[in-house]
């Protein structure tokens, strides 16, 4: 089954901090350490937003990940876009029998409403810049110091 995975939430982590870094490099194995993770999952992560363009790395010494764009041109749907595969819902792997009035109908409709669904997921996603999301994470952190 596809859908959200942790792929997502690792995806944006990532781009979070680096944006926080402003403009400075981070290793794969720094990022795995905040989120408590393996380094080869998130040099994985990191390969797909690279794809994508959010993302650039640098070999060598003094190399590592940095953010490609501006975060406030990055969007968690930017993020999730990159690292998620195939549709978010999804219904039965066989067709529902044909013989039956539900099973006739109910493939058509509920189609229909797990795509709204979706939409609704990414338009969600789509309002939120990494940027915002950073502002939001160090003012808790601040709130939380206080």
């Amino acid at each position: 089954m596809a859908g959200l995975s942790s792929r997502s939430a690792v995806a944006i982590h990532a781009l979070a901090m680096l944006a926080h870094r402003r403009g400075d490099s981070l290793t794969s194995a720094e990022i795995a350490d905040s989120l408590d993770s393996n380094p080869v999952l998130v040099r994985r992560v990191l390969g797909h937003l690279r794809d994508a363009l959010l993302v650039r790395s640098a070999e060598g010494r003094g190399g590592g990940w940095s953010l490609a764009r501006d975060p406030r041109d990055i969007t968690l749907y930017d993020a999730y876009a990159a690292v998620e595969e195939g549709r978010i819902f999804s219904r039965h792997t066989r067709p529902p029998s044909g013989a039956c009035e539900i099973g006739r109908h109910i493939g058509d409709l509920l189609d229909a409403e797990l795509r709204h669904a979706e939409r609704a997921l990414e338009r969600q996603l789509g309002r939120t810049t990494i940027a915002g999301l950073l502002r939001e994470i160090l003012a808790s952190d601040e709130a939380q110091d206080h």
